[in-house]
């Protein structure tokens, strides 16, 4: 790290606690002002969102956003980022080689456009949802909140912390069919009127229908609240994850299609696929209200990460012969991250112009070791080994490499960033920013330090990009519930952290992708309790990467173009209906390939075109609900090839709940009602995800 972990503390605790007694003396409060700024929870049920970072209504917001409640999450049973992102239009999963969450927002496939409260969690890893209060999902590039990354939108978790305004504690329990089950528990408490301690815990047992898939998870999260005046609030966070599971990267295809009548075959090696990870995370946060009109907070964040995962997984099947190929290797990254990020946010007139005003700054630095040894296989004198098929495979004796990459990187960036929403009368607000990114990259290649500096690659190499990131939208408001806007901005992702690990260390790879988002929507708060929100979209990619699909652990730089369209209606039909529906129309392809002289671009992988969602929940009675869930997905390359491609499927889903009392809940949940055969997503034309059959879950929570 460039700087001390305590100074950079210091810092910002000294920056924002100490500014109360100057403001205190210096700022009058206006008595126009508007109710005290609060960002970091909602009001208005679900109408804000913690990642706009400013208490802006979703109604006036010129981007699409999506919020899954910890209620919704809970009764629908997800478990995963993956299942959330389902009943989310615009985004579709991918397998993420089955060790991490791994998403397409808008075309844009990313394993880094993570946030936790906020800040960058980019960390390949599975994210558990124990502790969280919602997930928050924006598409669209905008660079401006968020920094580099984001070219297609974002994934922000927003997670729980204590309260002073009463005692609880929730335990939870759930198995489903195939033995797949979790105990978590949320207790809180009230230690006086200022001070306040919770704890997040959950333990997972994973399992489903593939052979030998197994593995366990656990976490905890205390959080501890300190209101240290009426203008101050400090929250003291620390989460552990330990997650130990088997790899499954599914099965290959056949023919242009994935392979059928093995649904359940595991295609590795159960002795030897496996990941693993442990992450320690800690957060402080303080929020200052220098004024009624003025809020400051700042966030210091540490984590280290430390995972592993190995495989052996399929990358051919020759039905005439009978055989099956398999390639492996065995990954380590460990990696220390500092984030410091202070927000400064401020509502004010000039004469009958309203202002919500945010600026901010953030550093933040990452280093990174990585290693990779491949299989090597006695048979063939490789790492990829060829042999007769059975089920369940008799893989030929293997061992690993001596590394075939060893890489260190160093990232720090430091950025700057205004954004002015102004409401120029009832009818017209317009949203102005820009931010400023500087990024130093050091990277040190010890194979090529060893290997010298005949080739030309010495194995150091450092890059340094700055860029300026615009965000500008229109917005019209025939009425106070209808908002109609038009948005531009652009976003922009240097080579760095896991980015050195798969390129080629040249000069064309160390340029930043650049991504441009163009939308136009409407959002409509039909009332208090129900919502539309409709837009068309175009996003750009420039100088981006892509999975080779001639070599699954390589990356190509390619130009991509994505277009569409999104519909989403949430919220209340009638006092006991409850709906969810999305619908997304989406059209990718690559921009600028030539072949033999002629424009051969290619649609882009795991991209549906049309995808649907439908969640109803209706309450029959004061003890009993019911709920139906639908979800539909058209057909979709598995790669750039656009040779293997997932078919079409309809997945129903089914729960019915039961109010024993106030403290006692119980549901069942049943994924897959009519057994649907389908493939959900993949990773490459040979590593596809076999879709559960019918599943059923039973779950118990208990609050007192």
């Amino acid at each position: 790290m460039k700087l001390g972990k305590a100074t950079i503390s210091t810092a910002v605790l000294l920056a924002l606690y100490g500014t109360s007694v100057l403001a205190q003396e210096n700022i009058t409060e206006s008595e126009e002002s508007v109710e005290r700024i609060t960002v970091r929870g909602a009001f208005f049920g679900q109408q804000v969102a913690t990642a706009v970072k400013t208490p802006t209504l979703l109604v006036n917001v010129p981007q699409s956003v999506s919020v899954v409640s910890a209620a919704q999450i809970s009764e629908q049973a997800l478990f995963s980022i993956a299942d959330v992102m389902q009943y989310t239009p615009g985004v579709s999963i991918g397998l993420g080689e089955d060790h991490r969450d791994q998403v397409t927002i808008r075309g844009q496939n990313t394993t880094a456009d993570f946030f936790v409260d906020g800040l960058r969690d980019d960390v390949q890893y599975f994210r558990p949802l124990y502790n969280l209060e919602r997930v928050e999902i924006l598409r669209g590039a905008n660079a401006l909140l968020f920094g580099r990354g984001g070219g297609g939108g974002v994934v922000n978790r927003v997670t729980k912390v204590a309260s002073s305004a009463e005692d609880f504690t929730t335990l939870s329990a759930g198995i489903d069919t195939f033995g797949a089950g979790s105990i978590s528990i949320d207790t809180n408490k009230a230690i006086d009127a200022n001070n306040a301690f919770r704890f997040n815990g959950v333990f997972d047992s994973i399992d489903n229908h593939r052979d030998f898939k197994d593995g366990e998870r656990y976490a905890i999260n205390p959080t501890y609240t300190w209101m240290a005046n009426d203008d101050t609030t400090v929250v003291a966070s620390y989460e552990y994850v330990n997650d130990d599971r088997l790899v499954d990267r599914g099965i290959p295809s056949l023919d242009g299609a994935p392979l059928e009548g093995y649904d359940d075959t595991y295609f590795g090696d159960p002795d030897f696929n496996n990941t693993t990870l442990e992450a320690h995370i800690a957060r402080v946060r303080v929020d200052h209200a220098l004024s009624q009109s003025w809020n400051l907070n700042g966030t210091v964040q540490f984590a280290d990460y430390d995972k592993a995962y190995q495989n052996l997984y399929p990358v051919n099947f020759d039905a005439d012969a009978g055989t099956v190929t398999l390639d492996g290797y065995r990954d380590t990254t460990t990696r220390e991250n500092a984030l410091v990020q202070l927000n400064l946010i401020g509502q004010f007139a000039t004469g009958d112009i309203n202002h919500t005003l945010l600026t901010g700054m953030e550093y933040g630095s990452q280093d990174t070791e990585n290693t990779r040894r491949d299989a090597f296989f006695a048979d063939s004198q490789d790492d990829q080994v060829s042999f007769v098929f059975s089920d369940p495979l008799v893989i030929p004796s293997m061992t690993l490499t001596d590394p075939v990459r060893d890489r260190a990187s160093d990232v720090t960036f430091t950025s700057a960033f205004v954004q002015d929403e102004i409401k120029l009368n009832e009818n017209w607000i317009v949203v102005a920013g820009l931010r400023y990114d500087n990024f130093d990259i050091d990277v040190v290649d010890s194979i090529e330090v060893a290997n010298g500096a005949d080739d030309g690659n010495s194995g150091f190499l450092s890059s340094s990009d700055s860029q300026v990131s615009p965000r500008a939208g229109l917005i019209y408001k025939p009425a106070e519930s209808v908002s109609i806007y038009a948005s531009y901005s652009k976003s922009f992702l240097p080579r760095s952290g896991d980015q050195f690990l798969s390129l080629s260390l040249t000069s064309q790879a160390l340029e930043a992708e650049e991504f441009e988002n163009k939308e136009i929507g409407v959002k409509w708060n039909f009332s208090d309790s129900l919502s539309v929100t409709a837009a068309a979209f175009e996003v750009e990619r420039e100088n981006g990467t892509a999975q080779d699909p001639n070599n699954p652990e390589a990356s190509i730089l390619t130009g991509t173009e994505t277009k569409g369209f999104e519909v989403q209606v949430v919220g209340k039909l009638s006092e006991r209906w409850v709906i969810n529906a999305g619908y997304s129309n989406l059209d990718g392809e690559e921009m600028g390939r030539i072949v033999d002289g002629a424009l051969a671009n290619r649609d882009l992988a795991q991209l549906p075109e049309h995808m649907l969602t439908l969640w109803n929940q209706y309450e029959v009675n004061d003890k009993w609900r019911v709920a139906l869930g639908v979800i539909y997905q058209s057909e979709q390359y598995a790669s750039l090839n656009n040779t293997v491609e997932l078919p079409d499927f309809v997945r129903v889903d089914a729960a019915v709940y039961y109010d024993y009392s106030e403290d006692v809940k119980i549901q069942l949940n049943v994924e897959n009602v009519f057994d649907e055969d389908y493939f959900p997503s993949a990773h490459n034309d040979n590593n596809i995800a076999t879709g559960e059959p019918l599943n059923a879950r039973v779950s118990l929570q208990y609050k007192f």
